[in-house]
């Protein structure tokens, strides 16, 4: 499971980009995700001070869009 984050610049709001967290194995259910996925978030963004994290959604990885 992955947590997809949508996350902009704060000096540059039209700077966004995508990020992953990988959160858990793929067996664990999408609403454990949702529910716990806050700490994970919270965590990201103090270690990210100058993004401001828009949305985000939980993923199993199977279903991650693949990079060329």
């Amino acid at each position: 499971m992955y947590i997809l984050l949508y996350v902009c610049l704060i000096g540059a709001p039209g700077t966004c980009k995508e990020e992953r967290i990988n959160w858990s194995a793929e067996e664990a259910l999408p609403m454990a995700c949702i529910m716990r996925s806050q700490a994970a978030i919270a965590e990201w963004a103090e270690g990210h001070p100058q993004w401001h994290v828009g949305r985000w959604k939980c993923v199993p990885a199977s279903r991650l869009p693949r990079d060329i």
